[in-house]
């Protein structure tokens, strides 16, 4: 407990660090209080208990309600939240993978990078313009016609125009933290938005668990138990690496010598991060939306199938969706022909292995072997919810115990973390840790 005060006390001398966690704090308020305003054109006193509210209490929409930190449940301004954003993220670095154009920009360094920002805004507001309808026909669908104040035409443009300038608002919120804050903004974003639903989630659970045939509070007690050694293993494989030795060779220049040090390559054993569960999930969905068209009852009964997000043959399927785009996302993200290349150029060579061909099957074969056991812990992972909801578990409180939520809460808490040791570290103050140091998510899939 002394240490961590006097963690605290270094902070607080450091101006510039105390400068930018109050800042992130700011707009971190700024950002939960835009989740309670609602459209104009709405009232809101006819959300309480709507079939809204009970719309996002599981499956995609829970889900996406629990990214936007309720603020699709409220029908507010921000109620697309960051996820546009972040799905034109997505495209735009697939194409960097595929498309040459993307690939030259990738390489151009800073000027390259802003253009690659810029082009990720404008198919952001196109991905709002198709969400937008579709979330405002949602909300027609699911609460009284009295409680919209507006009617026809003008409240869909009117909310259109809130709806998108929302997200892009939030966008700017992200990137302000990014600049002037700690921590990655969009991430930190998303993990505030999730943060806000684990009060209620867990409210309800306990309450749930007082109930005469709940179990009581041991039951609870157990919960929270197994929710923390959920909580270590993940960042057990957040952060687990296998090094690779590289050796350089001597080099005299002038009275100087340079190289003749061994360093580390660390591949990480999850090296695709949380990709392949988003990956796996939009492909999941795929066929649910083609059989609910059609009319045959068999075609109907695999679409309940894959629609029971709890149910065996969804998560199986669901598991070996993950390790297959596990595989193919580190594939193509990870590079050893480029590594080896670096590593010649730079006199480098691992110890044993011959430079060129042999160094690139040497490091092929080594991702090879770690991916395994990582799509496979992975993919445990991601059906964690649905064994905490076989075992009693609330389906709200069931979401904290893997999946996508889990991974991103784990990733930015010990990103941010990481940025607040270096600056502790940088002057000279001791770190948040006595022994050894917080690994943040550097490499692929630093960002949600």
């Amino acid at each position: 407990m002394k240490a961590f005060i006097n963690t605290i006390k270094n902070i607080i001398k450091i101006e510039e660090l105390w400068t930018r966690i109050l800042y992130t704090l700011f707009i971190i308020v700024v950002y939960r209080l835009g989740s309670f305003i609602t459209l104009p054109g709405i009232d809101p006193t006819q959300l309480i208990d709507s079939d809204l509210q009970n719309q996002t209490k599981e499956g995609v929409l829970g889900l996406l309600d629990m990214f936007s930190g309720g603020a699709f449940s409220n029908a507010s301004v921000f109620a697309l939240g960051i996820m546009p954003y972040i799905s034109a993220s997505i495209v735009v670095q697939l194409l960097g993978i595929a498309v040459p154009f993307f690939q030259r920009l990738q390489k151009e360094g800073e000027s390259g990078r802003r253009k690659m920002n810029q082009i990720t805004r404008y198919l952001t507001v196109g991905i709002l313009l198709i969400q937008a309808p579709s979330y405002l026909a949602n909300l027609h669908a699911q609460i009284p016609e009295t409680a919209f104040l507006i009617k026809g035409s003008l409240f869909t443009i009117m909310a259109m125009f809130c709806l998108t300038g929302g997200t892009m608002f939030v966008m700017w919120l992200g990137e302000k933290i990014t600049d002037k804050g700690i921590g990655n903004g969009i991430s930190l974003i998303i993990m505030i938005g999730i943060i806000a639903r684990l009060p209620f989630a867990a409210t309800s659970e306990f309450a749930a668990r007082l109930e005469s045939m709940g179990g009581g509070m041991v039951a609870f007690l157990l919960e929270i138990v197994f929710l923390f050694l959920v909580f270590v293993v993940s960042i057990l494989l957040v952060q687990g690496t296998r090094k690779i030795p590289v050796q350089y060779a001597k080099r005299i220049v002038g009275n100087k010598q340079y190289g003749g040090v061994r360093q580390y390559i660390p591949l990480k054993v999850n090296a695709a991060g949380v990709m392949p569960i988003i990956f796996a999930q939009a492909l999941m969905f795929i066929p649910v939306t083609v059989m609910g068209f059609s009319s045959a009852d068999s075609l109907r009964g695999v679409a309940a199938a894959f629609a029971d997000f709890n149910g065996i043959w969804y998560n199986l399927t669901f598991a070996f969706l993950i390790v297959i785009f596990t595989y193919f996302y580190t594939a193509i993200t990870i590079n050893p022909t480029q590594m080896a290349e670096d590593m010649k150029k730079n006199g480098g060579f691992i110890p044993g292995v011959k430079p060129g061909k042999k160094t690139v099957e040497f490091l092929d074969t080594i991702m090879s072997r770690i991916t395994l056991p990582g799509s496979l812990f992975l993919a445990f992972v991601a059906i964690l919810p649905a064994i905490a909801h076989q075992f009693g578990i609330g389906s709200q409180f069931a979401q904290f115990y893997g999946g996508t939520t889990l991974l991103i809460l784990v990733g930015v808490v010990l990103d941010t973390l990481q940025q607040i040791e270096s600056h502790l570290l940088m002057r000279h103050y001791d770190g948040l840790l006595k022994s050894g140091r917080i690994k943040g998510r550097s490499g692929t899939g630093a960002s949600v």
